[in-house]
């Protein structure tokens, strides 16, 4: 593993000379992407500096052990019980920032919440699922705002959602919510069961990450939008103007509608994200089918026909499937106090990895 270190710094001082270049400062994307690297680069060469001060500093302490002196031999045997699980963490480290970056990492996502079986149940469990990330994110410093929503008010049970998306921004929110997507399971009795009965339900997540410019280039020739009056609980809400856009994607047959806004720029903006999160996904897709067994081996395939983790009230559970990890503090999770489960996933991500990578 250590043998690889050099030629990251000298890929270091490769990109530093270039990120000087006039040239490369006048192209925007270019910059962004060598900056990109250069941080990368940059963390794995300052681990590996202090990794080596580390054995160097234990090295000399280990020289001091042939001393005469007792006191010194003591002394020794001290800084060496102190520098020696510095050195495996640092080791631990250096192997986890030697591991393939996701090309999505540091991205925007959009988040598609859906209810599936279930009726009202599953509705209000989207809606469940929803308040969960929100409270989350906002734990975070992630921004987290709705993009378009079809909500439900189900009696004296609370509001849901048929479905719902929205855009979580931030550093780390592909990185926190990659994990999310496939089908949530949920067990419990529902507000409007009148004898008690536990029943299961389902809501369905996406993850979507969101483009650059350059990754999904749109053909204005390719797309039908449709301007609509907004759908209403009727009353003051009623939109009155055409604001509400629907855009087809004609060579995919992609349905993107967006109404939340009373302005249809904004309207049309927000459905145009969504379409081109959505054809990045179906580009990933169809360019990593051939690894796909590979992928789903690591943590699950993010599949939204895959159910990934059940929510279990009565017994206060939650199960994720997919590492076989069960939690007694549903509670709390749905509360959005998601780190013990993100910790897990996380963690058997990056032993696959590992493990893939020689590195283990």
């Amino acid at each position: 593993m250590f043998d690889k270190l050099p030629s990251f710094e000298r890929r270091l001082e490769a990109l530093d000379r270039q990120l000087m270049d006039p040239s490369v400062m006048k192209d925007s994307g270019k910059l962004r992407d060598l900056s990109r690297e250069a941080s990368v680069v940059r963390g794995i060469v300052d681990a590996w500096h202090i990794h080596q001060r580390l054995q160097s500093d234990l090295d000399g302490a280990k020289e001091m052990l042939t001393e005469d002196d007792p006191e010194l031999r003591e002394m020794a045997r001290e800084e060496i019980s102190a520098i020696e699980p510095a050195i495996a963490e640092s080791t631990n480290k250096i192997r986890l920032l030697l591991l393939p970056k996701d090309p999505f990492e540091g991205r925007p996502v959009l988040l598609e919440i859906r209810a599936g079986t279930g009726g009202d149940e599953a509705a209000l469990f989207a809606g469940d699922l929803f308040r969960m990330y929100a409270r989350f994110a906002e734990s975070r410093g992630l921004r987290f705002d709705i993009i378009s929503s079809n909500a439900v008010t189900v009696g004296g049970a609370g509001t849901g959602f048929k479905e719902i998306i929205v855009s979580v921004t931030g550093a780390d929110a592909y990185t926190l919510f990659r994990f999310e997507a496939g089908v949530h399971r949920v067990q419990r009795v529902p507000a409007t069961e009148s004898q008690g009965r536990i029943h299961t339900s389902a809501a369905t997540v996406a993850v979507l990450p969101e483009p650059d410019e350059v990754e999904v280039a749109i053909d204005p020739g390719d797309l039908r939008i449709d301007t609509m009056r907004a759908g209403g609980p009727g009353g003051q809400s009623v939109n009155t103007t055409d604001s509400a856009v629907r855009i087809l994607h004609k060579p995919t047959g992609l349905i993107v509608q967006c109404q939340d806004e009373k302005s249809q720029h904004k309207n049309r903006d927000k459905a145009m994200r969504v379409l081109k999160a959505r054809l990045l996904e179906r580009m990933q897709a169809e360019a990593h089918a051939e690894t796909s067994a590979a992928r789903k081996a690591m943590v699950g395939s993010g599949d939204r026909s895959e159910r990934i983790r059940t929510y279990n009230f009565p017994q206060n559970r939650v199960t994720d499937h997919r590492i076989n990890l069960t939690l007694y503090k549903l509670d709390s999770i749905i509360g959005g106090n998601m780190v013990d489960l993100l910790d897990g996933l996380t963690a058997a991500h990056q032993a696959k990895l590992l493990e893939a990578e020689g590195l283990a």
